[in-house]
């Protein structure tokens, strides 16, 4: 018994021993994407075979602990090549990542289960790499986001836009958008190896994600007007019309004292990784750049609604983090009930000549109260009357309302932005802080007069749901778009010259015109292609004021136009080629890859670098 007892004793000393030599370590470090030195916030970092794992901040640094001999660290991140480096003596390790545009197209969506995460398989490629995928799948969940057992999506139909003959109806008139929900939604889609739903496609949203560097206005106008014609890329018959506009930047510390009140859906369907969690890490970008003068309120909403913090002033940032930190999702959907509330404090606490907006942040999954598009938009035009505008945030997948979240952002005088990932977060909340939050310029109209000399047909190319009725552009009462600080908005059309012969058929002569109007327009008006006019009216204006631009019929060749020409040709047509539009003529994934990288210019943030790799994972989810 006692031999027994003393080996005992000796067993437990080796262990002890065993245990004291493996010592924890702690290794730090910072992750960047290699094309473009950006910092990547939300890789996940796993110590190879165990479940310790953390996720990079903000700034792309993460600190890991562990205590395990001979550690491996797995790096991984959605479109980037994964990495595995041996810790050894190092207690820093830096990492730049590649982009692995094979990675996304792996991905596809089965109605199996796999773990604790629904609708998502990978497709094995070898027996390692489908070891690796096994191990960290659990982390990675937080960036490829699942797609849910029952897709309730919804999204509003689309019409794409019809040629128009220039000679019977001359006049296009619409309102500018900014928002660009859709381009994020569709990358949602493509790099969960799906191809989003044509509905999902507005391509005016695609085109106008990205910034284009227009000249600065001059003078008190709050916007320039910048215009260039080419040949259309996906039709050398046809020629493409470019116009663009450029707000004025007011930089941060200029902008107004702002009074915002953070509306945010705590429901039940806003549990999963990529809503409510993914919704609190950005809100505390957008809290990190809140100036003592602003101040900020949290309204929530489940079965009912709330208030969780009164007006707190943006020098207390660690309060407002605090508050956000203790959110929990659970219960309905009072989204009417929450709406109400938000404005009520808004109002309360207006702040004249400032900027006053409630920032809703939602799947838009209301079933409470106030639910359809027609009651919720009812209750938005009566509120925005108080001089409160409203910014959208979209969250998560699988009972998205996209349907429902522009009518809010529309009707709201605000903007609308889907955010499927912190580096989107970091987009819309800090790189374009001023834009998302401040207007300079709201019930912006377009109107368009081609002249029947020198132009058969036009269409517009995307905007179907802003389009407006010709003598609403001279109507004040009329609701259109809202401009922000430093937004640019770009908006194309499709050209059918005079004498091309084309598929397009003008209506036959109406019997009681005499006048030609193109006869009379030549005479008069000579080599002029279309007028231009906008109308907009200050934040807080009620009179529209006038801008007028002539465009003459000088056609350039593609290679010779400006980066913002053909960038915004290529993402058109990548559009069209997601709606299969009836007007692609011999558009085409290399096509659009050229001219894109062409026209890639600066791209300081990496956003264009992003969109041809999505082209190209689109390209490869077109072949399945």
């Amino acid at each position: 018994m006692k031999k027994l007892a003393g080996i005992l004793l000796f067993s437990l000393l080796l262990i002890s021993a065993s245990i004291a030599n493996v010592q924890s370590v702690t290794v730090t470090g910072k992750v960047t994407d290699a094309s473009s030195g950006e910092s990547l916030p939300g890789v996940n970092v796993l110590l190879k075979g165990s479940n310790i794992g953390v996720m990079t901040d903000l700034n792309g640094l993460y600190s890991i602990t562990f205590s395990h001999q001979d550690a491996v660290l797995v790096f991984s991140f959605i479109g980037m090549q994964k990495q595995e480096i041996s810790v050894g003596t190092k207690r820093v390790i830096d990492v730049q990542m590649q982009t692995d545009v094979a990675q996304l197209s792996e991905v596809v969506v089965t109605s199996g289960l796999k773990g604790k995460v629904s609708g998502i398989t990978f497709k094995s490629r070898s027996k390692k790499e489908d070891e690796v995928s096994d191990m960290t799948y659990e982390l990675m969940s937080n960036i490829v986001y699942p797609q849910e057992p029952v897709n309730t999506e919804e999204y509003e139909g689309i019409d794409e836009n019809t040629f128009k003959e220039a000679t019977k109806d001359p006049l296009s008139t619409f309102s500018i958008d900014v928002d660009a929900a859709s381009y994020a939604n569709i990358r949602r889609f493509i790099n969960n190896g799906q191809k989003p739903p044509a509905d999902a496609v507005r391509i005016e949203e695609m085109i106008n994600y990205f910034d284009y560097d227009y000249e600065q206005p001059k003078g008190n106008d709050p916007f320039s007007i910048n215009t260039e014609v080419s040949k259309a890329p996906w039709n050398e018959k046809h020629q493409l019309v470019h116009i663009g506009l450029q707000g004025k930047i007011i930089p941060t510390e200029n902008l107004p004292a702002s009074n915002l009140v953070f509306l945010i859906d705590v429901s039940g369907s806003m549990s999963d990784q990529n809503k409510l969690p993914l919704l609190k890490s950005g809100f505390k970008l957008l809290v990190d750049q809140l100036r003592p003068q602003d101040k900020v309120s949290i309204v929530v909403y489940a079965g009912a609604a709330g208030c969780v913090l009164p007006p707190t002033s943006g020098s207390e940032k660690n309060r407002i983090i605090e508050a956000l930190q203790n959110l929990q999702a659970g219960g309905s959907t009072a989204g009417g009930a929450g709406i109400n509330l938000a404005y009520k404090i808004a109002k309360d606490n207006f702040v004249k000549e400032g900027n006053n907006r409630i920032i809703l942040a939602t799947d838009g999954d209301f079933n409470v109260g106030a639910s359809s598009n027609d009651a919720m938009e009812d209750l938005i035009e009566e509120k925005r009357k108080e001089g409160v505008f409203l910014t959208v945030l979209g969250f998560g997948m699988g009972n998205y309302k996209d349907s429902k979240m522009e009518i809010l952002a529309d009707k709201g005088n605000g903007n609308y932005a889907y955010i499927d990932n912190m580096l989107e977060a970091k987009k819309v909340l800090v790189n374009e802080f001023g834009g998302t939050l401040f207007t300079i310029a709201k019930d912006v109209k377009i109107q368009v007069e081609f002249n029947p000399a020198n132009v058969t047909a036009y269409r517009l190319i995307g905007y179907e749901n802003r389009k407006l009725q010709a003598e609403d552009f001279n109507n004040d009462k009329k609701d259109a778009g809202e401009l922000g600080s430093g937004h640019t908005v770009t908006a194309l059309y499709e050209i059918i010259p005079k004498g091309v012969e084309s598929y397009f058929k003008p209506i036959d002569e109406l019997k009681y015109q005499k006048d030609k109007p193109e006869e009379g327009s030549k005479k008069q008006f000579g080599n002029e292609l279309l007028t231009v006019k906008f109308r907009y009216k200050a934040p807080d204006g009620e009179k529209s004021e006038l801008l007028t631009k002539t465009v003459e019929n000088e056609v350039m060749a593609i290679n010779k136009t400006s980066d913002n020409f053909r960038w915004s040709a290529a993402v058109a047509t990548f559009g069209m080629i997601l709606k299969n539009s009836e007007y692609l003529e011999k558009g085409d994934y290399p096509m659009i890859v050229n001219l894109a990288r062409g026209a890639r210019g600066k791209d300081e943030n990496g956003y264009r670098i992003e969109f041809i790799n999505l082209v190209e994972s689109g390209r490869l989810l077109a072949k399945d």
